[in-house]
């Protein structure tokens, strides 16, 4: 049953009782519903960051639509990219094309972010980054309709490079596949390791969906470096990690914040993940100055997949495009004109500033080493506190 006035929600109440559930089930009625979307790979190889992504987002939607206060009714508009970028542009245009949906938080995946952000600007929709990590999504453009949340492959790469020259590692081979993503953390890395004093002793360019990588690591393992790096997402980094054990190469394994997930130990198991390193943005959810809270509605709210890594980072966008509704009204522009004022907001992961070309300054990274089937902090773990040990440098 629908109700056009609230003249009308006032008298059934009464009319029925005064329940906690029904009213606010008539406070639902009583507000203007807004549209917001959420854009990510639901489905694919990196479908669980997705998932992740969008209950996240759905979990901020829906705690926002239980407080008495707010002035409007939320409603998620998810679409799937797949993380392709020919994919991304379709459903970046249908979702912009709704004029209906007044802002949106998108993209896992650096190349689909990149191909996308062109058609965001072009029809004037707010976009949030939760998870693409290339530089070039933010400051490559001077859109004022893309912001940004998480931080940026800078950061992590210059991370990476200070953690494990640390750790006495003085020799790389990287492969990297051919997405803006995959060589811009071969620019990136390569630049710190060589700033670092490390030196990287080969470089391979790979597909993003390619299988085997025999050729490529029967020249890593002729080189015989301290490290191997696989700049990409998970699918790939689980299959050089099995190919590697195959051939017989003895280092330590690292892969960037593509392979990040719960995935990763699925697709490999506990054994041959075990000692993997890699780095990201923020701190684990459960460190985070609103993880506690954030772990504890994610579960009670009874999604049947885990948040994973940027489930943390959906949330504080979708929160926060929540709060410039909430400010400026149901209104593209005053939208975007909110998102370019941001400044210390407090959010879930962090207090939120956007710079010049609305990228979050985020300051910390933190590194992470597989272990026991589980992603555990590098200062927290068995690594660190010399009762494991990793590859020794050669």
């Amino acid at each position: 049953m629908k109700f056009n006035t609230r003249k009308s929600l006032r008298a059934v109440v009464f009319s029925v009782g005064t329940s906690a559930s029904l009213l606010a089930a008539v406070a639902a009625q009583a507000k203007d519903t807004v549209e917001l979307g959420f854009i990510g790979p639901l489905t694919g190889g990196v479908s669980s960051m997705g998932l992740g992504g969008r209950n996240s987002a759905e979990l901020a939607v829906q705690l926002r639509n239980a407080d008495p206060n707010s002035k409007y009714h939320y409603e998620l508009v998810a679409l799937d990219d797949e993380c392709k970028p020919n994919v991304g542009v379709q459903v970046a245009t249908k979702l912009a094309t709704d004029r209906k949906v007044v802002g949106t938080i998108a993209h896992y995946c650096s190349a689909v972010a990149m191909g996308t952000v062109d058609v965001y600007h072009r029809f004037g929709l707010p976009m949030t980054v939760w998870g693409a990590v290339l530089p070039d999504i933010t400051y490559g453009n001077d859109y004022p309709e893309i912001t940004r949340v998480n931080g940026t492959m800078i950061n992590q790469n210059e991370k990476a490079a200070s953690v494990m020259t640390g750790l006495g590692y003085k020799t790389f081979a990287i492969i990297h596949d051919t997405t803006d993503y995959g060589k811009g953390h071969n620019t990136y890395l390569t630049q710190f390791l060589t700033e670092g004093g490390a030196s990287v002793v080969g470089a391979f360019g790979v597909t993003a969906d390619q299988q085997d990588f025999t050729a490529e690591l029967t020249q890593v393992k002729a080189l015989n470096p301290d490290v191997v790096v696989y700049a990409g997402l998970t699918p790939g980094g689980v299959r050089v990690r099995q190919q590697m054990e195959k051939l017989g190469i003895e280092a330590v394994f690292e892969g960037v914040s593509g392979i990040k997930s719960d995935a990763f130990f699925e697709g490999l198991g506990g054994e041959l993940a075990e000692g993997t390193m890699t780095f990201l943005e923020g701190a684990p959810a459960e460190k985070l100055p609103g993880g506690a809270y954030f772990l504890k509605e994610y579960e009670a709210a009874g999604f049947d997949s885990p948040p994973e890594a940027y489930g943390p980072f959906a949330f504080a966008a979708m929160d926060l495009l929540i709060d410039a509704v909430e400010a400026s009204g149901p209104d593209r522009k005053a939208i975007v004109e909110y998102m370019g004022g941001v400044k210390e907001h407090a959010s879930i992961t962090g207090p939120i500033t956007f710079d010049d070309h609305g990228q979050n300054t985020v300051a910390l990274i933190t590194a992470y080493v597989a272990q026991d089937g589980k992603w555990v902090v590098w200062e927290d773990s068995e690594y660190a506190s010399g009762a494991r040990k990793l590859v020794a440098p050669k």
